[in-house]
């Protein structure tokens, strides 16, 4: 059975102003009757409904979260760090994913715009600004993409320059080819790939091809099989995630050992696996945390301040290298 605020005042032998006004928190109230109250709370299990009040405020307390792939580990750190920064504001956090798939992308766009959500955090699927319309959606912030020709806040990490370090990483070594595995197509996919491309200046003849499948561990295993079919002279191989990196290398564990030996497999993010397989892996560390809680604070000040300029933080990686030995 679904309890009112009136249930409550009856249970409280006091009036539904007298409920309110404690469940809100605010006017004077005597504490004969806040104890009351409390306890027929208590009592009833009653549980105020937050969208009505909200509505009523007419100020909704929910931003909505919308993840391009909830699976990976990148992602989770950044929820952590987003709901750390909402609870701090008063807020709470709606989560979707949409596992890369644009119509889910709109789905879970659609489904925040009806629940009145103060704002939206995305991890956008699509690649240009259709449907991202700032006078219809509720304040948006895009993070760790940009879409094309959307004028919206964004947090991002500057995806080539990381590229580049850990290409050259493996450059610095004695590896005659080197393969890039990479997501597919999106803005990060694109800008890693420019990286990797603009480290073999001067070097092209090491570079071996550049593949792109969907950023899932099942792919990562695929496009690392067909590597080592296709391309028997590759020596060492650039995963641009997590999940692509640990298809990839248990693929390269059971029949390509001589790469992960000579220690030429590296990737982006840091999967957890990394730092203790022998040999450990180097990797570009995503500030994950600190994208999360960017991306969220620039939220926050979109709301307060939907007529703000537009901003873009742009965020670094950082090279962790666990080579046995300098190259």
């Amino acid at each position: 059975m679904s309890l009112s605020i009136k249930d409550v005042a009856l249970r409280a032998g006091c009036s539904i102003a007298t409920v309110s006004r404690v469940l809100a928190g605010k006017g004077y109230i005597s504490e004969d009757a806040r104890q009351k109250v409390e306890e027929a709370v208590k009592e009833l299990g009653y549980r105020p409904n937050r969208v009505a009040r909200s509505l009523r405020a007419q100020k909704s307390r929910v931003i909505g979260l919308v993840l391009s792939d909830i699976r990976n580990p990148f992602f989770s750190e950044i929820s952590r760090a987003v709901e750390h920064v909402a609870v701090r504001h008063g807020y709470t956090v709606l989560i979707c994913n949409t596992d890369e798939d644009p119509k889910r992308e709109a789905q879970s766009l659609k489904l925040m715009e009806e629940e009145k959500v103060a704002g939206i955090l995305l991890s956008p699927t699509r690649a240009n600004a259709k449907s991202l319309d700032p006078s219809v959606l509720p304040p948006l912030v895009l993070f760790d993409r940009k879409v094309a020709g959307a004028h919206l806040d964004s947090v991002v990490i500057d995806n080539e320059e990381a590229a580049l370090k850990l290409t050259r990483h493996l450059l610095a070594g004695s590896y005659r080819k080197i393969a890039g595995i990479f997501g597919a197509k999106s803005f990060t996919a694109s800008a890693r790939i420019k990286g990797f491309q603009a480290a073999f200046a001067g070097a092209e003849e090491r570079m071996a091809g550049i593949y792109q499948a969907p950023a899932f561990e099942d792919e990562g295993a695929r496009v690392m099989a067909e590597i080592l079919a296709k391309e028997p002279d590759v020596d060492a191989v650039v995963c641009s995630s997590a999940l692509l990196a640990t298809g990839a290398y248990k693929t390269l564990r059971q029949s390509g050992l001589h790469i992960l030996k000579s220690e030429g497999f590296v990737c982006f993010d840091d999967p957890s696996w990394a730092s203790f397989v022998d040999p450990p892996v180097t990797v570009i560390r995503q500030p994950a945390t600190t994208l999360g809680e960017a991306a969220a604070e620039l939220l926050m000040k979109r709301i307060e301040d939907p007529s703000r300029a537009v901003s873009e933080i742009v965020l670094r990686g950082d090279l962790i290298d666990r080579s046995a030995q300098p190259k």
